[in-house]
């Protein structure tokens, strides 16, 4: 396949008008950008990729061949293991016994709910009180004992490959989930009290819920209440102006809000996956405007969203044209000064990869590394690794090579599948059954604002780093030579959160043997959206914090666990005073911008609206 290449970055910042400019400022012609005839003609095994891309289309972008592998693997192993299945048939009899006991004495006075088995901390389907009255404990107890019988049947199969195994265990765990009784009008006592509280009235506002949802869904319009967070206003609303744009980023300066700021500037480079203001959302919630009140010079790169002409957009153009432009674009507004560089999930991946070839560079611009629920070690990369293996990424090469992309709609169908109970079953329960919807909140308006992804770049994503993890292995090439995270000397402040199913925290946790270099680690509450977004007023927050020096003994992460003091409340005050202990004396704030920027929009700039 011939490869488009990215124009060079002139140092004129000033494009054409986004609507019409092409992603990567692709210059198509005879040889770089090939017709639909030529690439016809050259494609091999167009009519195989064409019909995966159709298949692709049915299956949601998971492909059939890696699920059927996975079920044989399993399957034949059970067959061929007797004593095994001995064992989980003597399971059957002995939940069974003790299940027909507790019905047995489920009206006896002294009987207690949960007496057989009682959900786990996070199954939330079961925790409301009208659960424990029979029959629906029965029921809720039933459910439960299948759901663990299943999971000791999928799991622990001698034999079975560990990838295989977590496929098997993800499916089951799919059509059980679909299955609870809280999914069911008449088997879900939360339901049939609110039926008989309203009259029914529940049903006439859950088929309105549904009916609303599926119109959208099919128009592709926001979610409702998202008309309350607009971008600009409410949303990415901190007062500032894009000082640099190039093909691929605006680049945003925001206004001091202090009379002094620290001498060394912030860049937050976001994932690309998901619109940057994640980290500047409603103000309450805006990391972006805490760190200005705290006296911060901060810029953040803002992604301009990919689409169908931006198929050979390659990984290290983000790098390049991302990363490496902005620093460039910081040291003419604030010469000779360090800069502190945040990267947030694959935006820290790509931090990364930068750090480290700057340091094998010689460039020594960079004064710390913060990472936010980043992986840099993909081998213990959670459930999202159930949708990636050879057969995964090829039926998904072929999905985006027809469209030029990797679309919305699938990156959010597989985030809602690894948390199905919280995102897919309880949304129908509330909305349709219980006629509740959930009011929107601005992190979920944000989520609910997704990107593309162009599909060279996925592809060697998934390739390079996930299938055969070249940077952890020092085998990740930039601009044709080797780079080692190794080579990272600066201070480093790295943030997991407990409840990451996108980057789990204990696979964030593996820098501490990958860096030389002075590594605060801390873990935080929740998930890898919410455990992030943890503004200081906001309660509920709590985390661990510790400190490796360079030449500090390895902890491992269960080690670690046990070791690393608690503290409540939120984790941004902790890692500002950390960036204060390596910053300069306060100083006047720099200008806004170099050179003649008046051309460029303010804060947060157009690219957010493609």
């Amino acid at each position: 396949m011939s490869v488009v290449k990215i124009l060079p970055r002139t140092e004129e910042p000033v494009l054409p008008a986004p609507s019409v400019a092409p992603l990567a400022g692709v210059a198509p012609s005879a040889t770089t950008a090939p017709t639909s005839a030529t690439k016809s003609a050259s494609e091999p095994y167009l009519f195989d990729r064409t019909f995966h891309a159709m298949l692709a289309r049915f299956t949601g972008g998971i492909s059939p061949s890696a699920l059927l592998l996975a079920w044989l693997d399993w399957s034949s192993h059970l067959a061929a293991a007797p004593q095994r299945r001995m064992d989980l048939a003597g399971n059957v009899l002995r939940d069974t016994s003790r299940f027909l006991k507790a019905v047995a004495h489920a009206t006896s006075p002294g009987q207690t709910p949960w007496s057989v088995i009682r959900p786990e901390g996070q199954d939330r389907r079961f925790k409301q009180p009208q659960w424990e009255a029979p029959p629906f404990n029965l029921l809720a107890q039933a459910f439960l004992l299948g759901e663990r019988w299943w999971h000791d049947a999928a799991t622990g199969v001698r034999g079975v490959s560990r990838a295989n195994e977590a496929i098997v265990e993800f499916s089951v765990r799919q059509m059980l989930d679909m299955l609870a009784p809280s999914n069911f009008v008449m088997t879900n006592p939360e339901v049939l009290e609110k039926t008989f509280q309203s009259g029914g009235e529940n049903f006439v506002f859950g088929w309105q819920n549904w009916c609303g949802d599926l119109m959208r869904m099919l128009s592709a319009a926001k979610p409702v209440g998202n008309e309350q967070f607009v971008v600009g206003k409410t949303v990415a609303a901190s007062p500032g102006k894009v000082v640099y744009r190039n093909e691929l980023i605006e680049l945003i300066q925001y206004y001091p809000t202090t009379a002094k700021v620290q001498a060394e500037p912030i860049l937050i480079v976001p994932a690309w996956i998901m619109k940057y203001y994640i980290l500047d959302l409603s103000p309450q919630n805006s990391l972006v405007k805490y760190l200005t009140d705290q006296g911060f010079t901060v810029f953040a790169v803002s992604w301009r969203n990919a689409d169908a002409r931006d198929r050979d957009v390659a990984f290290d153009d983000y790098r390049r044209l991302g990363v490496m432009a902005a620093l460039d674009a910081i040291g003419r507004i604030l010469p000779g000064q360090k800069i502190h560089a945040l990267g947030y999930c694959l935006g820290g991946t790509l931090l990364s990869i930068a750090a480290a070839a700057m340091a094998r560079d010689g460039d020594e611009r960079l004064g710390t590394v913060t990472l936010l629920a980043a992986q840099t070690d993909f081998t213990e990369a959670g459930e999202l690794t159930l949708f990636i293996n050879e057969s995964q990424v090829a039926f998904l090469e072929d999905m985006m090579w027809q469209r030029g992309y990797l679309d919305t709609a699938q990156m959010s169908g597989a985030f809602a599948l690894l948390r199905s109970n919280d995102l897919i079953w309880s949304h129908l329960s509330h909305d349709y059954l219980m006629g509740e919807a959930a009011p929107l909140s601005d992190l979920m308006a944000w989520n609910a604002d997704a990107t593309r992804l162009p599909y060279r770049m996925h592809s060697e994503y998934l390739r390079k780093l996930f299938l055969d993890n070249d940077l952890a292995e020092g085998r990740y090439r930039v601009e044709g030579q080797s780079i080692s995270l190794s080579d990272i000397h600066v201070p480093m402040f790295v943030v997991g959160t407990l409840g990451d199913h996108v980057a789990p925290w204990r696979s964030v946790h593996k820098l501490h043997y990958q860096v030389d270099a002075d590594l605060t680690f801390l873990l935080t509450s929740g998930g890898h959206n919410a455990g992030v977004v943890a503004p200081p007023d906001e309660p509920g927050h709590n985390y661990q914090v510790m400190t490796k020096a360079a030449d500090g003994p390895y902890v491992g992460p269960d080690e670690w666990l046990k070791l690393a003091p608690h503290v409540e409340g939120s984790w941004w005050p902790e890692w500002t005073r950390w960036l204060i202990a390596r910053s300069g004396e306060p100083c006047d704030p720099p200008p806004i911008g170099y050179g003649d920027i008046d051309s460029l929009p303010d804060a947060p700039g157009d690219y957010i609206h493609i």
